[in-house]
């Protein structure tokens, strides 16, 4: 039998380690921050806030698991294996999660009452605030942050992020988008519940809006990539001390047209968090190089982003490039 190699179980261990942290994230600002208000979010913990409030008994972790039980059957099709071992210990994990950030809200409430400035017998849980606005932006803010991490590291905490990730996979498309259309249905059914205001959904939409924002700029932050162009005398020593760096570099011919001289320009695909190290070796070569940074809005290749599958428009192309080469065949036949 082959030892597991120390460094995937390294890896194993801090993926699941991070994909913890966010779930503990989310379950607190679920539960500390929007529950209280009896603000409603999207996906499944929204459904289960939504049968919570109206229930008043049946909590929001029960419904959680019951429903992603079912959808883990399609991920384990669609997805594989891989996401859904990891899916199956987020909903695991947040429905423990959820339990026990709201069991030690109930017990510090008890023990230390002057804490809090409020609480909510509905929803058997004290208030961290006594502004529901700052506790919907602080709550969302954390939950997003919390789904961000679990998805960067390619998890799942089940529910609308199964059919966000399915679609992410075969479309580049943004996974908070994707989830927002999603979840907008859920928060508009807020408005079914007895007592509901416009103001709890004006909260809810704003908890969709903030989380959403700050899930796609915790997950796409360590994905954010940047082009240089870069023009120096010293263009050669530049690109050698940039491919040592693990970076390709393209060699442009180009002419300065004031002074009609040829020249050459180097193009330079990097992460965002690399741009720092670039602009050290450029200006440790030559201080007076000319530099241009721009954001790249995707790469892919080696080194970056795998390009997805887009069955529908292989198709096509597949198509007419049948078209063209039968086209060729013709022409030549003719002659």
């Amino acid at each position: 039998m082959t030892a597991f190699p120390k460094s995937i179980l390294s890896r194993q261990i801090a993926e699941y380690s991070v994909i913890t942290i966010g779930l503990l994230l989310y379950a607190i600002g679920f539960d500390c921050f929007l529950l209280p208000f009896q603000v409603t979010t999207g996906g499944l913990s929204g459904i289960g806030a939504l049968i919570f409030y109206a229930t008043g008994f049946w909590k929001v972790q029960y419904t959680f698991f019951l429903c992603n039980i079912l959808l883990l059957a399609i991920a384990v099709k669609v997805l594989g294996w891989k996401f859904c071992i990891k899916t199956i210990f987020a909903v695991f994990m947040l429905t423990f999660l959820l339990s026990a950030v709201e069991m030690f809200m109930q017990y510090t409430y008890v023990v230390h009452p002057e804490l809090f400035p409020g609480f909510n017998e509905r929803v058997q849980l004290p208030q961290l605030t006594d502004n529901a606005f700052m506790s919907t932006i602080f709550g969302a803010l954390i939950c997003g942050t919390g789904i961000g991490l679990v998805f960067g590291r390619g998890g799942s905490t089940g529910g609308t992020d199964i059919i966000a990730s399915i679609i992410h996979k075969y479309r580049n498309v943004s996974l908070g988008m994707v989830m927002m259309m999603c979840d907008i249905l859920i928060i508009t059914s807020s408005m079914f519940l007895p007592g509901a205001t416009i103001t709890q959904l004006i909260y809810g939409y704003t908890t969709l809006f903030v989380m959403n924002l700050t899930l796609d700029y915790v997950y796409n932050s360590k994905r954010q990539s940047v082009q240089f162009l870069i023009i120096s005398k010293h263009f050669k020593e530049i690109a050698n001390a940039i491919n040592v760096y693990h970076r390709g570099v393209t060699v442009l011919d180009a002419t300065g047209w004031f002074t009609k001289t040829p020249t050459k320009v180097l193009m330079v695909l990097t992460r965002k968090k690399e741009s720092n190290n670039i602009f050290a070796i450029i200006q440790s070569i030559d201080p007076e190089a000319f530099v241009s940074q721009t954001r790249a809005e995707a790469v892919f290749g080696d080194g970056f982003e795998r390009m997805r599958r887009m069955k529908n428009h292989n198709e096509k192309v597949q198509a007419a490039l049948a078209d063209i080469h039968s086209g060729e065949k013709e022409e030549t036949s003719q002659c």
